[in-house]
Order: structure tokens, then C-alpha cells, then sequence
């Protein structure tokens, strides 16, 4: 959106005094319409006089029809405060506007709005209603009720107010993730009558009609409680624990608890010890927090709806977050096996305008207590909220690429503390983010015994532990050992088998062939690579064709593969099993299952199709690929993608294996092979801890041209436990802002000091928006990327 300039007081009220103008002055504060003109120009007036008036008759004719028509204020609560949409950081708060009669029944809190803002027509939320506001001079009145659906809760919009202050962002920029736009058909549909909607609102829980003398939909919304990080949570007092069998705590008197519905079975749950206690706690209205490590397995899935039926159940909303679309309908199947039709609701952006709108008015409206999706559902309107899971939270894309960055797990947890809700953090891994959550007290571990895990597990076999490589020297350089080779097709007689390839494409990347060093683009210096058998290298930044490249250092003009993606994968593998049929799932193609049959799939990380009855063995190539990343989290991102993989292999009991061509010696390759995600996580918290990184403290970045990442940083008034570290030239093809030349400065702080440290950088973006500064550099809080 283009910037908008500052307004000055004009800009929200009406402060003129003149006789002259009558009407509401525009949001540039200048006069409204002018309601006279002079006699002598002719016009209306002089029309007026020549049909035997005056000249001063004409002109007070003129100023009757010019005049617009006068508004008159609504009887109760007159003022709207209205969260403006402008991205400007020195914008983000509350206007007054003033409440025209004939929008009094309309202009509810929470309903979509048009106001005048700087010589504009802006959209915006109307936040709450009030008797009075504290400017002393005239408010301007809102031009235009968009619809009088309450599209923003309180909850929501306290959500949202709680997330733009964590992550140093904007109310507005927050609630265009939180609220879709409209689709005015489908909001007519099926819009309650106003009886409808009356009886309909205590058990909804949204904006309820304010008791007699006090401000529409109160002042919650408008000032939320400050959300409080984890750490902090963990140190208020716990929900009631269940009793050992299983019962609801007795309440304050000694008097049993309220009765609930009975809650369904434990289903997958049984094979937890603390499992069935966590239900137990779910289904009595207590609020338990647990840090979920999954069996391997297809039970995952049926395990959420199992967790989210019981919220359900209790009387309580559930809302469910998953990485992708294919675990939405993973997810989506179990629930309408556990709640039956219509009970629940999936979203996701695949679903076009319409469908989403009208599944999001579903939740909205009440309709529907339990609500599945991707990152976007962390904030459906979802009412009496017992229950909020988040799957596979070391998945990037939980984390939105618009600003402000939020990631899902923050906002769950964020939104669990405010509305008191349960929590689910799962995952066939853990990250070092959840690990923290459990040492910190804010959640409890919920892990099954290690028995448990040698019965689902398959066998893990690294392709560079010493017994392999005495067998086979080869082992240590070749890229599909023979013992993958051999286990691939000793699992074929049996059915499928998954071949892992961290990269897409055909090959990735080039080297000389005689020096070995990577091969780079001669204009921008770029990586080089092919994107089929017969095809010329191109370079992967600016996509110029490199048909007469030349190493630097020796001068050669030959090139071999360093990087070899899944399709030549496909193709290495076809001619190594001839009689198997290879199949390939990534970007371009993903397949959501295979059957039975043998088979060789060879997939990217993510899109690994499910097998009926599991797959017979999964071989993991490319290990050095993932570990040897240049990045924090590497070795987590490692692990986490081959236990993704692993758990659609068969247990060991009935013949599944692994195999992961890797270094045994390196700790991720250990915990695949103990699979033992929760002892890998507490030891990566541990030295991240040790070292100054996230999640053992919290960093934010500020990146953009050299100019202005210094400007910025001269005006943060940063707490004094801040420490600064950088600027640095930004890697790759422009890294986060886009720009080659764009440099980047790491600022970390205490997690006590998270919030301090947010509001300093929003304070200094503030005051450089205020002066227009078009060239404003990129802030974000707990950035995905550190080195």
C-alpha cells in the first residue's frame, strides 16, 4: 500500500469554527464543502436573482442545496473508536469518530467500517463504542457501516493487539492475517435475523449487548491484559491437576464439580503414560499444556481429533494447526470419524474466497466449535476456546512471510494464556522452541516409554556407522551406498519404498570438474544448475544461461554434479531396479498416497506420500545436504525431516528399515537412530543456551541499505541488557529484503526483556514514519534464519 502522509488533527475531527463551513472537514483538515460563494460569478445565484430574487436570495439558495444534510449523533455511545487500515507504524491506535443516528443499529463493535482519514476513504474495524471521547472538539462521523457482522471478537482483536505488540508490528498489518476478506454474497447467505442473533449471542460468546450505562462491547478489546511470554506464564499458578481416576477436582467448597459429557476413549492416547491424565484434565475444564513427542505411525492425526473431541465435549472450542493441506485432510478425516458431519470446520487458502468466508462465518456465527487448519486458523473466531494443538512446529512455513512474521506457535501460546486454554505443541521431533516451553515450566512433556517406541519404530541403520564402512570403504563417499542400495531391494519383495532427496530439481548444483569449486554465474554470481538431462546450466538467481562458463581459479570448462536433485535421483534409481516402477512427489506433482505394491517413490522433505500398511523401508540421501547448511537449526531441520519420513515406515517387528546416509558419529544421525527426538532437543537447548541463541534468549533483525539499518539502530532506545551485534552484508541473492547490497544487525536481549525490546524498535520505526521515510528498514522479532 502507498504510504500515507502524516495528517494533522484535522485529519480525525472536525475543528473548524468558522460560520462559514458547516459541514465535517476531511481527514487532510481542510474545510468541507464551501456552503456560499460569491454573487458575482454568476452561476446558481445569479439564475436565482434574474427569477426576480435577490442576488443574496440566489445565494442562500444556492447554499440550501449545496449544504449537505445535516447528521445527527446516535443517542447512546455517540463516539466509535476504529482501528484504522494504514501500515504507517506512528498510525497504529485508535480513532474517534463520531456515530451518525442512522448508523446507530449497524455500527456494532466489531463490524467492518469507511472512514475519512487524510483525504482518503479507508477501511477499518470499529473496536468498541464509548459515551464520550477525550478530544474536546468536533469528531468527524463515520462515512460508511461495511456490513454489521461482528467479524472481530474481542478475543481476536485483544489477540491481535497482544501479537502486533510481540512482534513490533501494527494492529492493522495483524488483523489482515487474522480476519479474511469479505465476500459480501456469501455473507448474505445465510446472515442470523436479529432474534436469531440475540439468542445466539451468550452461547457464541462474542460482542454481547452492553448492560444499561455502559460502553458498547466494553473496553477489553481496546486495552488487552499484556500477553505474557511463556516463561512468564509458567510461573502462574498451574490448572487443577485430575484426580488419580480420572475425576474432576472438587471445587472450592468441597462440593463435587459440574458434571461434563463424557468424554470419548483414549484411542491412540492409551500408549502414553501421562496420556490419559492429559484427557482427563482436558474434559474437566482444567487448562493442561503439554509438549507432545508422537509415536511413529499414522495415529497422529486421530490422536488431535481424540484431544480436540474431548475439549468438544467438555463444552469447549478446539482449534487444530497443521503444516499443510495434506495434513489438513489427514486431520479433518479424523475429526469427522470422531465428531461426526458438520461439527467441525476446515481452512485452509485453497479453498478459494467464497468457501473460506463462508467456513470462517460458520466459526464466527457459532455454528461450529472446532475448526482445523494452516497458520491462518491460529486465529479463528472460534468461541469458548478450551483447546489449541499446533502439529510439527519446526515446519517454516508456521511461520507467515507478511509482516509482522508471527509464527503459530507464539500466537497459539499467546492465545492459550489469554483465554486460559489447553495446549497441544506435537510433533514426531521436538524443537529447541518447545523444549523450552517444557524446562520452562509453561508445558509438561508427553512422551510415550521407551518400550512403546521399539514396538512402532522402525530399525535405523546410518550408512557411515564402522561396521559398514569395514564391510564397504566405498560407503564413505559414494552417494547411494550399497547398503541402502541392498536394503532397498530386499524391501521392494515386500512393498514400497521411500527415497528421501533434500533437493528438487535435476542437479542443483555444479563444480569444476577438475578443481571442484562451485560453478557461478559470471554476472551475478549466482549458483549454477541443470534443470534436465539435455538442458544448459542456468543460474538460479538472475536465470541467465550459462552456456560458455569457465572455472576462475583453473580455468576449466568441464562441470560435474555437487548437488543432485530428485529427478536425477528418479533416474539413478530407474536404472539401478529396472523392473520397479519409480515414482516421483515434489513441488511440481505432490502424491498424497501409494498403494500397497512395490514400488520406488522418490520424494522432496515434506511431500513424502503416505503407503497403505507403511512403507518397507525409507532410504535418506544426502545427509550432508541438510547438516551442512549454513544455519542454526540445520542439525534440527535434519533430524526432524528424516523422523518425518521414518514414521511412514513399518515397525521393526514387521521388517521396516532405515537407512540414512550420513556420518554416524553426528548427534542427529544418533537420535534418528535411538529415535530419541527429546534427548537431541533438551541437548540443542542446552548449548544454544551456552552460546547466546534463540530460544535460550530472544533476537530481533534489522535489515535493509547500510544508511538506513544505522539511522534505525541510532534511534531504538535499546534496554540495557540489548547487546548489538553487526551490521553485516546480507548472504545470497539479496537475503531477506531482497537487495544484494542490503546489510543486516542481529540485536538479542534476555526473554525477560522480549517485549521491552519490541516495543523500542516499534517506537524507532515510529518516529521514522512520522517523518515520511519512504525507505524503512525490515524489522523482525525471532527471525527464522540467524546465521
Amino acid at each position: 500500500m502507498t504510504p500515507l502522509p502524516e495528517p494533522d488533527d484535522g485529519a480525525l475531527f472536525d475543528v473548524s469554527t468558522s460560520g462559514a463551513g458547516t459541514g465535517p472537514t476531511d481527514a487532510s483538515g481542510r474545510g468541507g464543502e464551501q456552503t456560499g460563494r460569491s454573487a458575482g460569478g454568476g452561476g446558481k445565484g445569479a439564475a436565482s436573482a434574474k427569477k426576480g430574487g435577490t442576488a443574496a436570495e440566489g445565494t442562500a439558495a444556492a447554499v440550501k442545496a449545496k449544504r449537505p444534510k445535516q447528521q445527527r449523533p446516535a443517542e447512546h455511545d455517540p463516539v466509535a473508536r476504529v482501528a484504522v487500515d494504514t501500515p504507517l507504524p506512528h498510525l497504529d491506535r485508535l480513532f474517534d469518530y463520531r456515530v451518525p443516528e442512522s448508523m446507530d443499529a449497524d455500527a456494532v463493535p466489531g463490524c467492518r467500517v469507511r472512514v475519512r482519514f487524510n483525504g482518503q476513504l479507508l477501511a477499518g474495524f470499529l473496536i468498541e463504542r464509548c459515551a464520550e471521547s477525550e478530544f474536546q472538539g468536533k469528531l468527524a462521523y463515520l462515512h460508511q457501516v461495511v456490513s454489521p457482522e461482528p467479524v472481530l471478537t474481542p478475543e481476536i482483536s485483544g489477540l491481535a493487539r497482544a501479537v502486533a505488540d510481540r512482534y513490533a508490528g501494527t494492529l492493522s498489518d495483524v488483523l489482515r492475517l487474522a480476519v479474511p476478506p469479505r465476500h459480501a454474497r456469501v455473507e448474505k447467505e445465510d446472515r442470523p435475523t436479529g432474534a436469531e442473533a440475540a439468542a445466539e449471542a451468550p452461547e457464541q460468546g462474542g460482542p454481547q449487548e452492553p448492560a444499561p450505562g455502559t460502553p458498547h462491547g466494553g473496553g477489553a478489546a481496546s486495552t488487552p491484559a499484556p500477553a505474557a511470554e511463556p516463561d512468564e506464564a509458567a510461573q502462574q499458578a498451574q490448572a487443577p491437576v485430575p484426580a488419580p481416576d480420572g475425576t474432576a477436582p472438587a471445587s472450592d467448597d468441597g462440593s463435587p464439580a459440574p458434571q461434563t459429557p463424557p468424554a470419548p476413549g483414549p484411542g491412540p492416547w492409551a500408549d502414553y503414560p501421562a496420556g490419559r491424565s492429559f484427557l482427563a484434565a482436558l474434559h474437566s475444564g482444567a487448562a493442561p499444556r503439554a509438549v507432545w513427542n508422537a509415536l511413529p505411525g499414522p495415529d497422529w492425526a486421530d490422536a488431535i481429533a481424540v484431544a480436540a473431541t474431548t475439549a468438544h465435549a467438555a463444552g469447549q472450542g478446539a482449534v487444530v494447526v497443521v503444516p499443510d493441506g495434506r495434513d489438513v485432510e489427514a486431520v479433518d478425516a479424523a475429526m469427522t470419524r470422531r465428531l461426526g458431519e458438520g461439527r467441525h470446520v476446515a481452512l485452509t487458502a485453497g479453498l478459494g474466497p467464497a468457501e473460506r468466508y463462508r467456513r470462517w462465518l460458520t466459526v464466527l456465527r457459532g455454528r461450529a466449535r472446532v475448526v482445523v487448519g494452516t497458520r491462518a486458523a491460529a486465529f479463528a473466531p472460534v468461541h469458548d476456546l478450551g483447546l489449541v494443538v499446533l502439529w510439527d512446529d519446526g515446519d517454516d512455513v508456521h511461520a507467515d512471510p507478511h509482516a509482522p512474521y508471527p509464527h503459530a506457535r507464539t500466537v497459539l501460546a499467546i492465545r492459550a494464556h489469554r483465554a486460559q486454554a489447553a495446549a497441544l505443541i506435537g510433533g514426531f521431533t521436538r524443537t529447541s522452541e518447545a523444549a523450552q516451553l517444557a524446562e520452562s515450566g509453561w508445558a509438561h512433556p508427553l512422551a510415550a516409554d521407551r518400550t512403546a517406541v521399539r514396538e512402532r519404530a522402525p530399525r535405523v541403520q546410518a550408512s557411515g556407522d564402522d561396521s559398514e564402512l569395514a564391510r564397504d570403504e566405498a560407503a564413505r563417499t559414494a552417494r547411494i551406498p550399497s547398503l541402502a542400495l541392498r536394503v532397498a531391494r530386499e524391501a521392494a519383495r515386500s512393498g514400497p519404498v521411500l527415497v528421501q532427496v533434500p533437493r528438487r530439481g535435476y542437479l542443483a548444483g555444479l563444480a569444476c570438474a577438475s578443481c571442484r569449486t562451485p560453478a557461478r554465474c559470471g554476472s551475478c554470481q549466482g549458483p549454477l544448475a541443470v534443470r534436465g538431462a539435455h538442458a544448459m546450466p542456468y543460474c538460479r538467481w538472475c536465470g541467465r544461461i550459462a552456456g560458455e562458463w569457465s572455472c576462475v581459479p583453473c580455468g576449466g570448462t568441464r562441470m560435474r554434479a555437487n548437488v543432485v536433485g530428485a529427478r536425477r535421483t528418479a533416474e539413478e534409481m530407474g536404472r539401478a531396479f529396472p523392473a520397479l516402477t519409480v515414482r516421483t512427489s515434489g513441488r511440481d506433482e505432490v502424491l498424497a498416497e501409494v498403494g500397497e505394491r512395490p514400488a520406488l517413490v522418490v520424494a522432496t522433505p515434506g511431500a513424502e506420500p503416505a503407503a497403505k500398511g507403511g512403507y518397507a523401508a525409507a532410504v535418506l540421501l544426502d545427509g550432508w545436504a541438510l547438516l551442512g547448511r549454513a544455519d542454526l537449526r540445520a542439525s534440527e531441520e535434519a533430524l526432524r525431516r528424516w523422523c518425518n519420513a521414518a514414521a511412514l515406515v513399518r515397525p521393526a517387528a514387521e521388517g521396516g528399515r532405515v537407512v540414512v546416509v550420513a556420518d554416524a558419529q553426528l548427534p542427529a544421525t544418533q537420535a534418528l537412530v535411538r529415535w530419541d527426538p527429546a534427548g537431541f532437543a533438551e541437548r540443542e537447548l542446552a548449548e544454544r543456551r551456552e552460546l547466546g541463541f534463540p530460544p535460550a534468549v530472544t533476537m530481533a533483525s534489522v535489515t535493509g541499505q547500510p544508511a538506513h539499518v544505522r539511522e534505525l539502530l541510532d534511534q531504538v532506545d535499546r534496554p540495557e541488557s540489548a547487546e548489538l551485534l553487526g551490521p553485516v552484508p546480507v548472504g545470497g541473492a539479496g537475503g531477506e529484503s531482497g537487495d544484494s547490497s542490503a546489510e543486516r544487525a542481529l540485536l538479542r536481549v534476555p526473554r525477560a526483556d522480549t517485549l521491552a525490546l519490541a516495543a523500542a524498535l516499534k517506537t524507532a520505526a515510529s518516529a521514522r514514519s512520522a517523518r515520511k521515510d519512504e525507505h524503512l528498514a525490515q524489522i523482525r522479532m525471532d527471525p527464522l534464519q540467524v546465521v
